[in-house]
């Protein structure tokens, strides 16, 4: 999966979507006054590059070598001692994790006060059909309960949830997997409650979290 990622990443270094958006910016304002920050999944170093610009210290994670991050290693296998950086942050990622509450308990562990995660919410069956048919290395969004759930196991109180809209050029967003035709269609199918013209519509969680 990490060569597949690799091949993909200057795709999603340029995508409008992911370069910028009202839940970058929320981000920003969320991490303010934080010094340092670890940036999980860091793909194609959106917000690494937003945080730096706020003057954060950033270290970058992902375990695919395109992306080109500081440090090669899965969410659920951090590097990092306990308490290591201020502010740890996964945006768009999660539902890519093979195991999203081991990658939440150690994003909590290396954590010194905050831990922001963003990620598409789930929505139906029928979307997480299409999301797999899209990209096969979606595993599975989450609903906000089970965020919630997630991020209290873990030690954390969650303080503030937002839920953003996004939207994708569906063309580029299907190209940008190299979906094949055929799954193209059904995917359009699945998803047709969420097209508006040529944009899919989706909708991103994002869940602010202190230590306890």
């Amino acid at each position: 999966m990490t060569e597949l990622w690799s091949e993909r990443a200057e795709a999603y270094r340029n995508a409008v979507e992911q370069r910028e958006g009202e839940d970058l910016d929320l981000i920003v304002a969320w991490t303010a006054g934080a010094r340092t920050a670890l940036d999980v999944a860091t793909g194609g170093g959106h917000v690494a590059r937003r945080l730096r610009e706020a003057g954060l210290q950033v270290v970058t994670v992902d375990p695919a070598p395109g992306m080109h991050p500081d440090v090669l290693a899965r969410a659920e296998d951090l590097p990092f001692a306990e308490a290591s950086f201020d502010v740890v942050v996964t945006r768009i990622a999660p539902h890519h994790f093979e195991d999203v509450r081991a990658a939440v308990d150690e994003m909590a562990r290396v954590a010194r006060d905050l831990v922001v995660v963003e990620d598409t919410l789930w929505a139906s069956d029928a979307v997480e059909e299409a999301e797999r048919l899209r990209d096969p290395t979606h595993v599975r969004s989450l609903t906000e309960a089970e965020w919630r759930e997630l991020l209290e196991a873990a030690g954390l109180e969650v303080e503030e949830v937002r839920v953003v809209e996004k939207r994708h050029h569906l063309a580029t967003w299907l190209a940008r997997t190299d979906t094949p035709d055929e799954d193209a269609a059904r995917v359009r199918e699945l998803l047709a409650d969420h097209i508006e013209g040529d944009e899919y519509v989706d909708r991103k969680i994002l869940l602010r979290a202190r230590k306890a």
